[in-house]
């Protein structure tokens, strides 16, 4: 009998040659169209998300809600030839905060429609959720789709275990010379994983999103609306828009391999996460 050698892969299942798992190994290139509303709401309600190692932004209640048509591929660019491993739409909230001083941003809620994105997105910190999101597409020819021009507008619309989390128009007025500020500073989400026996999580890490060859194309700015579903397991009524900022739309690009670990989140705060 040879011998046998172990099941291998980046993230399960493992399997002989490894092509069975979830998520490959980075890095990660994505590619996508981004649709932005940012508001402010009650800042209390913002605060209440924080971990205690981040402290409120400058102002606490502005929040983006973003919607995302992606394509992702890892080094060798094979689900580009097999596009059900590469595409996915997702919809996240982002809210402020500081860390040490410096100005962060942070990934409160997020759904996305893909086996494959949810859990990259435990690997790197990401709440991520199942969900189904539909949002207005552009094409070159036509009059069933919008062209990037002042009066165009666009649609997006997330749901949920049947219920309506979100829905979202923007109407582009003109280039935006600043661009959206909300999600704009370095990310830091939690990585937490629970411990299959015992209370403290096993993982319980304050994380830096990380991210290079950065590139994006014209943003443009217009006017936004954004209304939250009823009816949804999170509290999404308490961080409800209660004054409109813009929207924006524009193409962003990046490439991700592996972030950096600020801090493990003390154990008070494990204890209480896991309850």
């Amino acid at each position: 009998m040879t011998q046998r050698k172990p099941p291998i892969g980046y993230t399960f299942p493992l399997s002989p040659d490894g092509r069975a798992s979830i998520v490959p190994p980075p890095p990660w290139h994505y590619s996508g169209d981004f649709l932005i509303a940012e508001y402010r709401t009650d800042p209390d309600a913002v605060i209440a998300l924080l971990p205690p190692e981040l402290e409120p932004a400058d102002d606490p209640g502005a929040v983006a809600a973003i919607f995302a048509d992606w394509q992702s591929c890892s080094a060798d660019f094979h689900e580009l030839t097999d596009p059900i491993q590469a595409q996915y739409k997702e919809f996240f909230i982002v809210v402020g905060a500081k860390y040490q001083g410096q100005p962060v941003s942070r990934c409160v809620y997020i759904w996305v429609d893909k086996d494959f994105a949810m859990f990259r997105g435990y690997i790197q910190g990401f709440p991520k959720k199942l969900g189904s999101i539909h949002m207005t597409r552009t094409f070159a020819v036509g009059k069933a789709a919008p062209k990037i021009e002042a009066g165009a507008r666009f649609g997006a619309t997330c749901t949920a275990g049947s219920r309506e989390i979100a829905r979202s128009v923007v109407t582009l007025r003109e280039l935006s010379k600043t661009g959206p500020t909300v999600n704009d500073p370095p990310m830091f989400n939690s990585r937490h994983f629970p411990a299959y026996n015992g209370l403290s999580p096993d993982v319980f890490e304050l994380v830096k999103s990380g991210g290079f060859d950065r590139e994006a194309t014209p943003i443009w700015e217009g006017d936004a609306t954004l209304e939250f579903g009823a009816n949804t397991t999170e509290d999404l009524h308490a961080i409800q828009p209660l004054e409109m900022m813009r929207g924006y739309k524009f193409g962003f690009g990046y490439t991700v391999h592996g972030g950096e670990v600020i801090l493990q989140h003390d154990k008070d705060a494990a204890q209480e996460a896991s309850r």
